[in-house]
């Protein structure tokens, strides 16, 4: 027997689902992943796939052994969780690094809380982040552009934000003059003399592909990933103008994860804020965070640590940013 469900009005109608939307993430990140495997090569594929496999695997036996509840494996999230952390690994990283950064990243990131939907910050980060403190030289070991058939034993070398960190900490202006131009760093190309960063922050354009789509089929709105793009420029900018031993704003902008973090895993559902001005007030803070961690912090990019922290706030962004109720003026 059909049951009529009765509610007032009013009532919106769409085709959005969490498979529509998730698959679409999926969709906006293939240009990054596309770009990784053109620059790394052996070394993307290796870390990537394994990454991927590992999280839906970790998903449907916690789900199914510990949790008892019918796996979900179809909405696509442990695969977007999968892609996330290969994306935001090196590409020599040794496998089992990877599926324990998976395990960490699925287990106690997402299904410790209850699964997709509960959990208080973006899993792939959670991994991530594990994985920097846990092993921090597998995890800075930057590997140079161009072995595409190498993995475990490719020439690794100094990423740009190490250079520009060494040139806040010397004062030695003279250590920014190597760095690639901004039209370089937009494409990937970022030469033999410089690691290259993670798996997928290596290609700016590829990424803004990505945004573009999402921003066309209506995944995300503009507000997070603009709010954090724009305070990083203007902060920037500003330490640029005081001294040049800070490097320009579009370098700073173009370099590091910060691409990757402001339009796939700040704009996480979950763990970001409802309302698009609380969306402005995080990714402004966001913005904020990743300048001080990057130029004052112990690492050199803090684009990961700047979300995990501001997740934590979403709630109490939540709780005093509240639309207006339906009829109140």
């Amino acid at each position: 027997m059909n049951k009529l469900i009765v509610s007032l009005s009013p009532h919106a109608h769409g085709s959005d689902s969490i498979e529509r939307n998730m698959h679409g993430v999926i969709i906006a990140l293939l240009p990054a992943l596309l770009a990784s495997f053109y620059f790394f090569g052996l070394g993307s594929a290796v870390v990537c796939l394994s990454s991927v496999a590992a999280c839906v695997f970790f998903e449907w036996a916690i789900t199914k052994y510990i949790l008892r509840r019918e796996p979900t494996l179809t909405d696509g999230s442990a695969v977007i969780t999968g892609l996330l952390l290969g994306l935001n690994l090196p590409s020599n990283l040794p496998v089992w690094i990877v599926l324990l950064g998976a395990l960490v990243a699925i287990g106690i990131g997402k299904m410790t809380f209850g699964g997709l939907g509960c959990n208080p910050f973006n899993p792939a980060l959670v991994g991530r982040c594990f994985l920097l403190v846990s092993f921090p030289a597998a995890m800075t070991s930057w590997p140079v552009q161009g072995q595409l058939t190498k993995h475990l034993d490719a020439e690794t070398a100094a990423t740009p934000l190490y250079y520009m960190k060494e040139a806040i900490k010397t004062g030695d202006v003279n250590l920014l003059s190597g760095i690639p131009d901004s039209m370089s760093l937009l494409i990937g190309n970022v030469g033999n003399g410089f690691g290259a960063g993670t798996v997928g922050e290596v290609s700016t354009l590829a990424l803004l592909l990505g945004l573009a789509y999402m921003l066309w089929k209506k995944i995300i709105t503009w507000h997070t990933p603009v709010s954090i793009l724009a305070t990083v420029f203007v902060f920037s900018s500003l330490l640029h103008w005081a001294s040049p031993v800070y490097a320009n704003p579009f370098q700073v902008i173009l370099t590091g994860g910060l691409m990757l973090g402001a339009i796939f895993m700040a704009t996480d559902y979950v763990t970001s804020p409802m309302t698009h001005k609380g969306q402005l007030i995080y990714g402004v803070a966001i913005g904020f965070l990743t300048v001080v961690i990057r130029n004052w912090g112990s690492y050199p990019e803090g684009m990961s640590f700047a979300i995990l922290i501001m997740n934590g706030f979403t709630p109490l962004i939540n709780h005093y940013v509240k639309p207006k109720r339906y009829g109140k003026d």
